[in-house]
């Protein structure tokens, strides 16, 4: 792709803070890119010396790929992962210096949970005993110490804060001892992974931070040895990881820096505050909203030549956007963000409607309609549109159903897009049941997805004779087929099985 002005701008240029306010869609990956290509090429830096920073494997890979194309043979490993892969490479390496393991297991959110529950009577819970719903309180002080871990608050800090309540009243008193109980089982959470050898996903930012927060010599090393840091969705990015990016351009704890330092430091982000949408995750905007605080002599590059939709959507998503003004780049910085069609389409004018419906149902009957007339039953309206032409987006899986549903009733085939993961797929839903029923024999459900299975060679008849049975004996179906275990065994498939309940 030929580059532009805008896009040659930010690739030229040489040394000091770049920030690329970067639209949707804009060729931000290929500014990023040849940027890289470029430095490799005209400065005496070489190819491990650079780090840059994605929050995907799957972006990382493929600008690994664009790098490694227009490489020679034979270059060094270049530095290009998400935030959490650079962590565990560097703890893999280094770690030891602050005592961690570097065999250490790294925790999956599901592994997290077993191993607080494993431990769950060692912490120091009294006002928050998880006597009634240990699965939904697990969940949630996890999550609450996730977000700690975010905003770089370590264990340490938070007894510290809680050593500092006032305790003068009755209902101060109570909110201090509610936030120590916290900060404790935090910190005897923290001591049990390191004393396990295990780190969460979180754990990966948070101990590289504490590593070179107490082994100086250590961010010397690396913020030496990378003489250009770039940084893509960048507004994606939490607290955390906006400090540990800082500490690597600029050698010390940011609110240590001289002017000089932060005018020096050869950084590069690029991001679109409009953009954002995980702040449920932890994400904290104010990091490209207060990039030009962080360092003043920034230059700023915006790309606004968009490749993949008409004008009619541009303005479109234009207009609704707008409306988060004044907390917006566009406004703080007084520059304009609208997007513009960077390639040619057709010349169909169709503007974006937005069509409003009574409830679910209506709306689901309405957009089959639509696909029905613009497709002529998918035999072509003036030649322009077939079914191919046509997709529905959803927010979240659940709410295809209806929408497949509509679509079948019209005769409109489709092809369901989405996958469903791995606890949708039938095996692991079998599993879960065999799971669940081992834990609680009055599970149902769970009974009926198991005695429904094709494994166990029962037909509709039978299951229903089974079900009916424990109804009439107002026992549940784990009693009933204990009753009548061993009566299968000897009966041949397809004979009608005699249900007798054995109390």
């Amino acid at each position: 792709m030929k580059l532009k002005k805008q896009q040659l701008e930010a690739v030229n240029h040489k040394s000091g803070p770049l920030r690329i306010i970067a639209g949707a869609r804009t060729g931000k990956t290929s500014v990023i890119t040849q940027r890289i290509l470029r430095i490799l090429k005209e400065e005496e830096i070489k190819s491990n010396e650079i780090l840059a920073l994605t929050f995907t494997e799957k972006a990382a890979a493929e600008m690994e790929e664009r790098v490694d194309i227009e490489m020679p043979y034979g270059y060094e490993e270049m530095w290009i992962s998400t935030f959490h892969s650079f962590c565990d490479r560097i703890l893999k390496q280094e770690g030891i210096f602050i005592g961690l393991d570097p065999n250490y297991k790294l925790m999956t959110q599901a592994e997290s949970y077993i191993f607080f529950r494993q431990h769950l009577f060692e912490f120091p819970l009294e006002k928050f005993p998880p006597l009634g719903n240990p699965t939904q309180f697990i969940g949630d002080i996890l999550k609450h110490f996730s977000r700690l871990q975010d905003e770089d608050v370590s264990a340490d800090d938070y007894l510290g804060y809680v050593k500092e309540m006032p305790k003068s009243s009755a209902e101060e008193k109570e909110e201090y001892e509610t936030a120590k109980e916290l900060a404790e089982t935090y910190k005897m959470y923290e001591d049990l992974k390191i004393d396990n050898s295990k780190l969460d996903f979180a754990d990966l930012i948070t101990t590289t931070l504490r590593l070179f927060r107490t082994r100086p010599a250590l961010l010397k090393k690396y913020h030496e040895r990378f003489k250009h840091v770039l940084v893509d969705e960048y507004q994606d990015t939490n607290f955390t990881q906006n400090v540990l990016v800082n500490m690597l351009v600029l050698g010390v704890e940011p609110e240590k820096a001289t002017k000089e330092q932060r005018k020096d430091a050869n950084i590069t982000v690029v991001g679109d505050d409009d953009q954002s949408i995980y702040k449920f995750r932890g994400a904290a905007i104010s990091n490209i909203l207060q990039f030009k605080e962080a360092y003043p002599t920034a230059r700023k590059v915006v790309l606004t030549d968009n490749y993949r939709s008409k004008q009619e959507i541009l303005d479109a998503a234009y207009k609704l956007i707008s409306n988060n003004n004044p907390y917006r780049l566009e406004v703080t910085e007084s520059i304009s963000k609208k997007l513009q069609q960077a390639k040619q389409f057709d010349n169909s004018d169709n503007p974006v409607n937005v069509v409003f419906a009574n409830s679910a149902a209506g709306e689901d009957d309405r957009v089959a309609q639509e696909i029905v007339e613009l497709t002529n039953h998918g035999k072509g309206k003036d030649g322009r549109y077939t079914y191919n032409d046509i997709a529905i987006l959803v927010r979240a899986h659940n709410h295809s159903d209806d929408f497949v549903q509509a679509l079948r009733y019209y005769g409109v085939p489709y092809k369901f897009g989405g996958a469903r993961g791995l606890y949708s797929r039938p095996e692991v839903l079998v599993l879960i049941s065999f799971l669940r029923a081992l834990v609680d024999n009055g599970d149902e459900t769970s009974l009926f997805n198991l005695v429904s299975m094709p494994e166990l060679s029962l037909d509709a008849r039978e299951v229903v004779e089974i079900l009916k049975e424990a109804k009439r004996r107002k026992s549940s179906t784990f009693e009933v087929i204990e009753g009548i275990v061993g009566k299968r065994a000897g009966s041949k498939k397809g004979e009608p099985i005699e249900v007798k309940y054995k109390p």
